[in-house]
């Protein structure tokens, strides 16, 4: 008969639950020991909501330093934030790269550019109603008050240009007159003062943040090529280290090429320039003989839109390429649809490639998230002929404080106001038309190269110079439209 032997089993089991107590009841002396210090961090991790009522919205005075107000985190696109640039290296540039996009090199190389434009010629044959365009200019609103900005005059300030001539790389040839040449310098030294109000100081640290994680795209001609420059400068001086904007691809500024796209990579931003005569499409006909002529498509918008969709803030303009050659004779040039008129008025062209862009901006615009300038007609100041026919703005070395240019506003521009007041999209008017009016001496003339230019450019601007206005124009708009949002909260 078997006799059983002793297990050994229920003291090791007695042993294992032993030591499972102890180590339960360390665990939770710890944790209890512990959660009076773990409470005290816990509130310094909970998020903060930013509301647009928190947000300080003081206007920067004319008196104040240039230095950067403190303001707190953006919750719209006409907010500022607090102004440290990040440390750290940037995220990369997938979400602004336009590497899938054909880089349109020399594009309209083909093309001859009016480098004077004609647009003197609309002021001569379209200004025949001396301060036409009542409503063209909507007030700015700042509490009860309100300011017509365009309505204004210049005044001498000691404390301009706001970037040094020659001191900014993007500036190209055509426009850098002091580096060409130039050896006066009064006309860097006038600030657009409107009549009602003062403008906020341009504070190119603040305007980088307002434009951060956003892209500023301006669309045109030759002339928004010029302001485009103008503001590349700008901004570029708010920036500690220079070196972290560049463009993109690459490529140098120059007078060929259709499509810039410039990086700030502390502020995770883009400022682009896109070719765009007309803002409708540009197309070639042949003849019989195989000969290209061109043409221009009024009801079909311009083939490179596709780009303009991508942007936050948009500054459309044309009006350069309207008053010249093939444009202004209408013979075998317009079209709509498939047809080709034999002969079409160009007053009556303009307006409908202007209710073209206009219906296009009302469906592809989302007022909610993008905002829209459209930037009038600059003036030109030639004497004794146009700028292919050897008019002269020579030796203007102040602007002009009298005579009847100064009230003119072309027909064409009141056109650009009834197409505007009939969008659906709201779309600012920066209408510099008037204050340009006073400014013969700010255009490059004979300094558009070095050595100076027998053919001499008095449609386009110097820079430093008039086109710096412009940029302070939208960044005052941007300063007061938030102002004017924080009255109404």
């Amino acid at each position: 008969m078997a006799v059983a032997t002793p297990s050994n089993s229920s003291p090791q089991k007695s042993r294992y639950a032993f030591i499972v107590i102890i180590f339960i009841t360390f665990f939770l002396f710890t944790k209890r020991a512990l959660e009076p210090s773990l409470f005290l961090y816990k509130n310094h991790f909970t998020q903060i909501p930013f509301s647009s009522s928190s947000t300080n919205n003081t206007l920067i005075s004319l008196s104040q330093s240039n230095s950067a107000p403190i303001l707190d985190p953006p919750s719209s696109l006409l907010q500022s934030t607090s102004i440290t640039p990040p440390t750290q290296e940037p995220s990369s540039q997938s979400e602004y790269n336009d590497e899938n996009v054909q880089d349109p090199d020399r594009e309209n190389e083909n093309v001859q550019d009016p480098d004077g434009g004609n647009e003197s010629s609309d002021l001569k044959n379209e200004s025949s109603d001396q301060n036409g365009g009542e409503n063209e200019n909507p007030d700015v609103e700042m509490g009860e008050n309100s300011c017509d900005l365009y309505a204004g005059t210049w005044v001498r300030d000691e404390q301009y240009p706001l970037y040094k001539p020659g001191s900014c790389p993007h500036v190209d040839e055509a426009f850098d007159c002091q580096s060409n040449g130039r050896g006066d310098s009064e006309y860097l030294k006038w600030r657009w003062k409107p009549d009602g109000c003062d403008l906020p100081r341009f504070n190119a640290t603040d305007f980088l943040v307002r434009l951060r994680g956003k892209r500023l795209m301006l669309v045109g001609d030759s002339m928004n090529r010029n302001q485009f420059e103008s503001i590349l400068c700008l901004l570029r001086e708010g920036l500690h280290n220079k070196s972290r904007m560049y463009e993109i691809h690459g490529h140098k500024i120059s007078k060929g090429r259709g499509y810039f796209s410039f990086k700030f990579q502390d502020y995770d931003c883009m400022v682009d320039f896109v070719l765009s005569h007309f803002l409708v499409k540009e197309g070639v006909r042949f003849d019989e003989k195989r000969r290209s002529n061109p043409t221009l498509s009024i009801d079909q918008i311009d083939r490179k839109a596709k780009r303009w969709m991508k942007a936050d803030i948009l500054v459309f303009n044309t009006g350069h390429w309207w008053a010249h050659g093939k444009t202004a004779r209408g013979k075998n040039y317009y079209k709509e649809g498939d047809y080709l008129y034999p002969h079409f008025d160009v007053t009556e062209a303009f307006k409908r490639s202007l209710k073209t862009w206009a219906s296009w901006v009302d469906l592809n615009v989302n007022p909610k998230k993008q905002l829209i300038f459209y930037r009038g007609y600059s003036s030109s100041h030639f004497r004794g002929g146009d700028w292919d026919s050897g008019g002269s703005c020579k030796g203007e070395k102040e602007p002009a404080f009298s005579g009847a240019l100064l009230d003119s506003y072309p027909l064409k521009m009141k056109i650009v106001d009834e197409v505007i007041k009939e969008m659906k999209v709201p779309v600012i008017l920066l209408n510099v038309t008037r204050l340009t009016n006073f400014r013969k001496d700010g255009h490059p003339s004979i300094w558009g190269k070095k050595g100076s230019s027998r053919k001499q450019d008095c449609s386009h601007w110097c820079v430093p110079g008039v086109p710096d206005a412009w940029n302070e124009l939208i960044y005052a708009t941007l300063v007061f439209q938030q102002t004017k949002s924080k009255s109404k909260v």
